[in-house]
């Protein structure tokens, strides 16, 4: 019998269920037999990835983060990611369009009341898109200089202004939209978070972005012209929204390391196996030393990474909330890991690396986002250093 790596060993110490363990090998199967050989053409049409949308509901994997009360069938964080983490390794597009889902819904299941919770989470349990509106032109990492507004009118909320960089933008059924409660001075106490649907009057979306990577995932613009909502659909109470961020981020920018570190996988097996290959002077290039020290140091990242990653589910799983800067540190080091290890990987593939006929150049290209959403890792670097200031 084979001994396996430490990656291998790795993966085999994840804590998961046996029905769990049945998803992801039923992910893993989808992923590496459907959604894998189909990635390069959708990110060279940079064509939405309905086909592998579709197999994701197949499989019934909107259900695993939503209630069962509300037509879900709800499992571990540590099964999301690693379900995150195979997709994305397959498809960095298609795993971001499935990861919005969960990014977006999690406040709505967390937050919402019994009347919006039944009203709205069976359509994504039964294959619904969500998206997660908050970045505009004047506010990126900086949420609280959005200027969305929310004005009330009796049972009804108007909503106008306009929101940037916005994933399913474009094709979601369900929008998390954030925004500023009109009657509230405070720009920051303002802040306000409601479900906008599909359809709504004077809902636009402006344009979709022409990206680097993740080609296929839409990214839109959108514009809100004196849209109507029902007030039953705002989430909390006014100026509930900032504290509702902030709980949300806290499962998402884990969300996003499981993105990044399925990226980085790939890069690192394709890596791993062309060296094996490819011969220089008559030896494998993995046999020169220099060749093995990129490895290692490739390896490492993706060891201790990972395991991080799956510290953080298993406190999440526990029922943890705080543990902000811990999401911190590992959003920040994973994707960084991601960038550095798809890097090394066009590197040690030479000349064919950076031809598209291999996919480490594509998924170089789909690294880069992933130490910018969710909070660039400069900001993440902020938010960890200043966790040290004396009170």
């Amino acid at each position: 019998m084979p001994t396996m790596n430490v990656l291998e060993r790795l993966d085999a110490s994840i804590t998961l269920s046996d029905e769990e363990k049945m998803i992801v090998d039923s992910v893993r199967s989808l992923a590496r037999e459907q959604i894998a050989p189909r990635a390069a053409e959708y990110d060279r049409t940079g064509a939405f990835p309905w086909d592998n949308i579709e197999a994701i509901n197949e499989l019934g994997l909107n259900a695993m983060f939503i209630p069962e009360e509300y037509g879900g069938a709800r499992l571990s964080f540590t099964c999301y990611a690693t379900c995150v983490r195979e997709i994305s390794a397959a498809c960095a597009s298609t795993g971001i369009v499935w990861a919005t889902n969960f990014h977006a819904i999690k406040p709505l299941v967390e937050f919402g009341n019994e009347e919006q919770k039944a009203r709205l989470l069976p359509r994504i349990a039964e294959g619904g898109l969500a998206s997660l509106a908050i970045t505009e032109n004047g506010a990126g990492s900086d949420a609280t200089g959005m200027r969305t507004t929310f004005t009330p009118d009796g049972d009804d909320i108007f909503i106008n202004g306009s929101k940037v960089f916005i994933t399913n933008g474009d094709v979601a059924d369900l929008y998390l939209l954030f925004g500023k409660w009109s009657e509230i001075d405070n720009g920051k106490d303002a802040i306000s978070v409601l479900v906008l649907e599909k359809g709504t009057e004077g809902l636009s979306v402006t344009g979709t972005e022409h990206k680097m990577g993740t080609r296929a995932s839409s990214t839109a613009s959108l514009s809100f012209d004196n849209c109507r909502v029902p007030r039953a659909n705002l989430i909390g109470k006014p100026g509930d929204g900032l504290r509702i961020l902030f709980g949300s981020l806290n499962r998402s920018r884990p969300s996003v390391a499981a993105h990044a570190l399925g990226i980085a996988r790939a890069a690192f097996e394709d890596a791993t196996a062309y060296i094996n290959e490819r011969k220089q002077s008559g030896r494998k290039i993995i046999e020169f030393q220099g060749i093995q020290f990129m490895l290692a140091d490739m390896a490492a990242e993706l060891v201790l990474c990972e395991s991080l990653l799956w510290q953080v589910a298993g406190r999440v799983d526990s029922g943890e909330t705080d543990i902000g800067i811990e999401a911190s540190i590992l959003k920040m080091r994973a994707t960084d890991a991601a960038m550095r290890i798809t890097t090394d990987a066009v590197q040690l593939l030479g000349g064919y690396g950076y031809c598209s006929d291999y996919r480490v150049e594509r998924l170089m290209r789909d690294a880069k986002i992933t130490q910018i959403w969710e909070g660039t890792n400069q900001v993440h670097r902020q938010l960890i250093g200043r966790s040290f200031i004396e009170k």
